[in-house]
C-alpha cells in the first residue's frame, strides 16, 4: 500500500487528508458528530470494540455553506449553523458570497469573535438560487471578481488559513480551474478542492479526475484535494493514486452512510475492512442522528422531520417496502420511528450494490446566470447589490 503523507491546511494537520464535503442542510453540528464518531473509532459495527478517540480527531469536517451577508447582519438561522460541538477541531466554516466587502466583514467577524479555526470559499456550487445571482460554480468565469474575494479573504483571515472550493468550469465551452488555481494562489490561498464536473453536469455522469491531476500539475505550491465519485475508502486511494492530489473531498459518498469516514480512517492507515452494517445497526444509527437532530433543534419534532430526507439514503439496498418507505417518510416523533423500524427484518445484512451513486445525479443542466454574464470574463459590472443571499443551509 502507498503511504499517503499528511494533509496541511495552514497549521492544522489533516490525517488521514479526508474532508466532509460542506452539503447545505446536510453537514450539520449532528451529522458531523456521527462522521466524527465513526472516524475517530468511538462507534463502530461487528461488535468491534472501539478505539480510543484521538486528540485532534480524524479527518476535517466542514460546515454546509454560510453566506456572508447573513453571517454579518447575524442572521438567526445562520448564527445556529456556526455552532460547533466543543469536540470539533478544528472548526471548519465554509463561507459563499459574490461580494468582496461582505466576504471581507464576514472573515473579519470569524477571526475577531473567534468562531472558527479556518475559512473555505464556496466557488462549486451549481444550483440555481446561487448561480442566477453569479455565485457558486458560476463566480469564477468573471476572474477580477474572483481575485477581489480571495484578495479580502485572505487579507482579512490573519493566521486563519482560506482555502476554496470549485469546479471545473460553468459548461465545456467556459472551463475556469487553471486560471481560477493560479488567481488562488498569487491571493495566498492555502488549498484547493476541485470537483471534477462542470456546473452544468450537476452530479451526472462521471467526474473527471484527470482535471484533478492537471490541476495539481498547474499549481504545485499548495495542496489540491479531489473530489468526485468517491463512494468507497477504495475509490479516494485510487483518486489518490491516479491524480497525485493530495487529499479527498467526501460529498454524496457519505449521505446515509456516515461510517464511511471510520472506513476511509482504517484504509488510509493501512488496514480494517469496509464497514458492512447490518439492518439493526444501520437503524440505531438512524435513531441517533434524528435524536441528535432534535437536541441541535430544540425540538423532538422538528429533529425526526428534518431527518426524513435522510431515510432513503440510509435504507438503500436493503429490503424494506415501499409501503414502509412511505409510513418512514412521514415520522414524527423518536417513538414513532423506532416502533417502525423494529417492523423490519433487522438482522438482514449489508446488501450487494448498496453502495454507488445517492442524491441527485441529473446532469446536462442549463446554467442560470445573470443578463450577459458569458460576454466577457473580465467585466463585473453584472453583479448587483442584491447579488448577496440573505439566508444560508438548505
Amino acid at each position: 500500500m502507498t503511504a499517503f503523507s499528511p494533509l496541511a491546511i495552514g497549521p492544522h494537520t489533516v490525517q488521514p487528508p479526508v474532508v466532509l464535503a460542506p452539503m447545505a442542510g446536510i453537514t450539520n453540528a449532528p451529522f458531523r458528530t456521527l462522521c466524527r464518531e465513526f472516524a475517530e473509532g468511538v462507534r463502530g459495527f461487528g461488535g468491534l470494540p472501539p478505539r480510543e478517540r484521538a486528540d485532534g480527531g480524524k479527518g476535517l469536517f466542514v460546515s454546509e455553506m454560510i453566506t456572508t451577508r447573513a453571517l454579518v447582519e447575524r442572521n438567526e438561522k445562520t448564527m445556529q449553523l456556526i455552532h460547533f460541538d466543543e469536540t470539533e477541531t478544528p472548526r471548519s466554516i465554509q463561507l459563499y458570497g459574490v461580494d468582496p466587502v461582505t466576504v471581507g466583514k464576514a472573515v473579519r467577524m470569524i477571526v475577531d469573535e473567534d468562531l472558527a479555526d479556518h475559512i473555505d470559499l464556496n466557488f462549486g456550487c451549481p444550483v440555481p438560487k446561487v448561480t442566477r445571482k453569479g455565485g457558486g460554480s458560476a463566480l469564477p468565469y468573471k476572474r477580477p471578481l474572483l481575485r477581489a474575494i480571495l484578495n479580502e479573504a485572505v487579507s482579512n483571515a490573519g493566521d486563519l488559513p482560506v482555502t476554496m472550493k470549485m469546479r471545473k468550469g460553468i459548461d465545456d465551452d467556459h472551463i475556469t480551474f487553471l486560471d481560477a488555481g493560479r488567481i488562488a494562489v498569487e491571493e495566498g490561498v492555502t488549498a484547493i478542492a476541485l470537483h471534477g464536473r462542470t456546473a452544468a453536469q450537476h452530479y451526472g455522469g462521471t467526474a473527471d479526475w484527470d482535471a484533478i491531476a492537471r490541476l495539481k500539475e498547474h499549481v504545485p505550491e499548495i495542496p489540491v484535494l479531489g473530489n468526485g465519485d468517491i463512494w468507497s475508502a477504495d475509490d479516494a486511494l485510487r483518486m489518490m493514486r491516479e491524480t497525485g492530489c493530495d487529499g479527498v473531498v467526501v460529498g454524496r459518498g457519505c449521505l446515509g452512510r456516515p461510517w464511511l469516514f471510520g472506513d476511509l480512517v482504517a484504509a488510509f492507515e493501512g488496514g480494517g475492512a469496509p464497514a458492512t452494517p447490518t439492518l439493526r445497526e444501520v437503524a440505531d444509527v438512524m435513531v441517533r442522528h434524528a435524536r441528535l437532530l432534535g437536541e441541535w433543534i430544540g425540538d423532538e419534532t422538528r429533529g425526526v422531520i428534518d431527518f426524513r430526507k435522510h431515510v432513503a439514503w440510509y435504507l438503500k439496498g436493503f429490503a424494506v417496502g415501499s409501503e414502509m418507505r412511505k409510513r418512514l417518510a412521514v415520522t414524527s416523533s423518536l417513538d414513532e420511528l423506532g416502533a417502525q423500524l423494529s417492523e423490519l427484518d433487522l438482522e438482514q445484512a449489508w446488501p450487494v450494490g448498496a453502495d454507488g451513486p445517492r442524491g441527485r445525479t441529473s446532469g446536462n443542466n442549463r446554467v442560470v446566470l445573470p443578463d450577459g454574464w458569458l460576454k466577457d470574463p473580465y467585466d463585473c459590472a453584472a453583479i448587483s447589490a442584491d447579488a448577496e443571499l440573505d439566508t444560508s443551509g438548505g
